[in-house]
């Protein structure tokens, strides 16, 4: 088995029960079982930022499944949520990110591990935090010392999942 961690974010609809039924989504996948999940976290939108607040969370998860199949089945869970991509950084009913599996690293079309970005996300960070205190982010380090940096973001916990 191997251990992931998936990012959840949603602002449209009723987001914190997105985020939750997103969460019970991962649950239910074949060959994955939920380990854990943080509370959730309403922050500002990043990038297109005239749009409704964010609620995020983490995931972790056992599964027996390969990076690119677990990445199947997340986008399958935002097809099934009515995820839309109609430009970058849009609102979005549930997106789903694949943030680590074990420390691999991977650089393919569709796929980086770790995350590329997840380095400079509050809103990825302390909800990794919560539910992986000593998490390291493979090639950066630990993912607290990237917290802190992260510092200028407005991250407020409101909920237990």
């Amino acid at each position: 088995m191997h251990t992931a961690f998936i990012a959840l974010g949603s602002n449209l609809g009723d987001p914190e029960e997105k985020v939750r039924q997103g969460i019970a989504a991962l649950a239910a996948l074949p060959q994955a079982q939920l380990l854990a999940a943080s509370s959730l976290y309403r922050s500002a939108a990043l990038g297109h930022a005239d749009q409704p607040d964010f609620v995020n969370a983490v995931a972790q998860i056992a599964t027996s499944l390969a990076p690119q199949a677990l990445l199947a089945a997340m986008l399958a869970i935002e097809q099934r949520f009515g995820r839309e991509r109609s430009f970058l950084n849009a609102p979005r009913t549930l997106d789903l990110d694949l943030l680590l599996y074990d420390a691999q690293t991977m650089a393919e079309p569709g796929l980086t591990l770790p995350h590329p970005r997840m380095h400079e996300r509050a809103f990825v960070l302390a909800p990794l935090l919560q539910i992986a205190p000593a998490c390291v982010i493979p090639g950066r380090g630990p993912a607290a010392e990237w917290l802190a940096r992260c510092a200028g973001q407005t991250l407020t916990r409101i909920a237990a999942a």
